[in-house]
């Protein structure tokens, strides 16, 4: 039998950034097939050309080595090379019926933990292994849960099929659109997904949540001619200063009459030396609404906005789109269902079938939106742990009795399902 809080402190010391999971999806992979579960690894999971944010190849190199170092298993990793590090668990019941999915997310976040003495993991002896990441937001409890819900399904006592989403770069909003487009979930009938902690104390489910907002990230290159700054100022192109220009301007974008908005330049970086006319800068720019299409309206402004700021500077320039989300819709009758199942689970005294939820963005919602597009239906629940630290922070933590009430919670619903 799996000891959850061995595994989550395991995956805690352990935290891999977006893309870079190759040690926890490694030993997911291990587990699930110990479990008797068909797995779907590597480039069978993702679509490539869909992966948005992908690390560069010498960071995804850099921790692929390490993750062979830590134990990751060779031949395995292998299949995982180059950030293709999602896994999908898949269990065929004892007749036929529907398939119901779960998604958890993997990735830590680029935070350094604490090591203050009153910070949980450091005085247990879980802290991060690897300094300057950290699992800051609960995904390390999100990929135990997901493993001790597997143990639980191993039996294969119901009728239809168990599809178990490990996902890796959720930060970022990054890694689910490329799950999406390999038509992972074009067979799903039901679909759950869920998050630790966001606010609601230990206790409490909400059974749907709604608030979480469209977005786009993009990575905007401006390609421009150095020059010396006083000998020869007039022959260079200055790629900053394009870049300068278009940062002004997307922060005057107006706001919307059909639905509020988030507008932000996050990084601007050109430039190597006082006397040298900058030849390349990059912005990182992201976009948010509550609806899909002004969110959409807000990207082509912002794109009209760096192609006439490179050309007013007589700079080339390309965008990439580095991360995106859509607004979750979840269905009603799904949240029933699952406080229905958490009214059975101890520990669970506090139950709200659809709460606001001021999170940001989440990519889960491609998962959803792909299942309710196709006929079926989906939900994201919050899971309630009072944490001492918000999320992101280098104190943040989850109360590890979380675990196996989430288990068994997430095997209720997929048994009343398939039933």
């Amino acid at each position: 039998m799996l000891d959850l809080v061995t595994l989550r402190r395991d995956f805690h010391m352990h935290p891999e950034v977006g893309f870079t999971e190759f040690r926890t999806a490694t030993k997911v992979v291990e587990i699930l097939t110990s479990l008797g579960f068909e797995v779907i690894y590597g480039q069978d999971a993702m679509d490539g050309d869909s992966r948005r944010g992908l690390p560069s190849e010498a960071v995804l190199e850099k921790a692929y080595e390490r993750a062979l170092r830590d134990g990751a298993n060779p031949a395995i990793v292998e299949k995982m090379r180059g950030g293709y590090t999602a896994v999908i668990g898949v269990k065929k019941g004892k007749s036929a019926g529907p398939t119901v999915a779960f998604r958890f997310d993997m990735d830590a976040l680029p935070v350094l933990e604490s090591k203050d003495g009153d910070h949980f993991p450091q005085a247990n002896g879980f802290r991060s292994h690897y300094e300057g990441n950290m699992h800051a937001c609960a995904h390390d409890g999100h990929t135990t849960i997901g493993l001790g819900l597997a143990e639980k399904l191993a039996d294969g006592d119901f009728s239809g099929t168990i599809k178990l989403i490990f996902q890796p770069a959720e930060e970022g909003v990054r890694g689910a659109y490329s799950i999406v487009q390999k038509g992972i979930v074009d067979d799903v009938d039901y679909i759950f997904c869920h998050h630790l902690g966001v606010g609601v104390p230990l206790g409490e489910i909400h059974g749907g949540s709604h608030g979480f907002l469209a977005t786009t990230k993009m990575l905007a290159h401006f390609h421009g001619v150095s020059s010396h700054a006083g000998a020869s100022p007039e022959q260079g192109k200055n790629a900053l200063l394009g870049a300068a220009t278009a940062l002004l301007n997307i922060h005057a974008i107006p706001r919307f009459s059909t639905g509020s908005t988030r507008i932000n330049v996050g990084v601007l970086e050109g430039g190597t030396a006082a006397n040298i006319i900058p030849a390349y800068a990059k912005m990182v720019v992201e976009t948010r609404s509550v609806s899909e299409e002004v969110n959409a309206e807000l990207e082509q402004r912002v794109r009209n906005i760096i192609a006439h700021s490179a050309a007013m500077h007589e700079l080339e320039h390309e965008i990439e789109v580095v991360g995106g989300a859509i607004p979750i819709n979840y269905d009603v009758d799904m949240a029933e269902l699952a406080l229905e199942e958490a009214k059975q689970v101890e520990g669970f005294h506090s139950f709200v079938n659809g709460a606001y939820n001021a999170m940001g963005s989440e990519d889960a919602s491609f998962l959803i939106k792909r299942v309710q597009d196709r006929g079926g239906k989906g939900t994201y629940m919050s899971i309630g742990t009072d944490i001492p630290a918000p999320h992101h922070h280098q104190k943040f933590d989850i109360q590890e009795e979380i675990l196996p009430r989430s288990v068994e919670l997430l095997n209720r619903i997929a048994r009343r399902l398939l039933t």
